[in-house]
């Protein structure tokens, strides 16, 4: 492991839940998540078909890419934007895929710590690198799609596990985590457009 790979500038760390979890609320899981579910769709998609609606809710994406490549400047109310909207996803899929069973809060931190490193832009980022990113990665979309099915195979066995015993196999949380992980990394390096560090093949931080 290199040392960019080992303080790679997107984190994301869960706390494991050495204890029972509710089993109840676990049963019906994906009906408890409806509500946070359609609070996190709203930020994401925006509300309405007009297009102002649809670019603040959601990732600025876009934008962020024509300021770097012209301007070299990264706004940083867009990076906070980008931010906050990663962390209430990811808090919502801990939720949702069972690895806690506190309900998801829409600011603050929880148990779920995610962050990304604020880029020097003139220092650390090729403007026109930002052009490509999203073809680089490719590689990484391919396997995010593998390990995505897996963690659906995964989330599923242990549903039923905190359903008999009320405890998420460690392994098996591990896993999920580190392919959250791996989605995160990816969408720091191509999308968020906050680093050129080659997001690392690999699910542990």
């Amino acid at each position: 492991m290199n040392e960019a790979e080992a303080d790679y500038p997107a984190s994301l760390t869960i706390d494991y839940p050495d204890r029972e979890l509710d089993r109840l609320t676990t049963l019906f899981r994906l009906f408890t998540a409806i509500p946070i579910g359609v609070v996190v769709g709203v930020l994401l998609w925006g509300v309405g078909n007009d297009d102002s609606a649809r670019f603040f809710g959601t990732f600025v994406v876009v934008p962020t890419l024509l300021m770097i490549l012209v301007r070299q400047k990264y706004p940083r109310w867009w990076f906070d934007w980008n931010l906050a909207l990663a962390r209430i996803v990811t808090r919502f899929l801990a939720y949702l895929t069972c690895m806690t069973d506190e309900y998801p809060s829409t600011d603050e931190e929880q148990g779920v710590h995610l962050d990304v490193r604020y880029p020097d832009v003139k220092a650390e980022l090729n403007p026109w690198l930002t052009l490509v990113k999203w073809l680089l990665a490719i590689p990484h979309y391919v396997v995010l799609f593998f390990l995505s099915v897996a963690a659906v195979v995964v989330v599923i066995i242990a549903w039923f596990n905190i359903l008999f015993t009320g405890r998420y196999p460690r392994d098996l949380f591990d896993f999920v985590v580190g392919v959250i992980r791996w989605y995160l990394r990816v969408w720091a390096y191509a999308f968020l457009l906050t680093t050129d560090i080659y997001p690392p093949f690999r699910l542990v931080s």
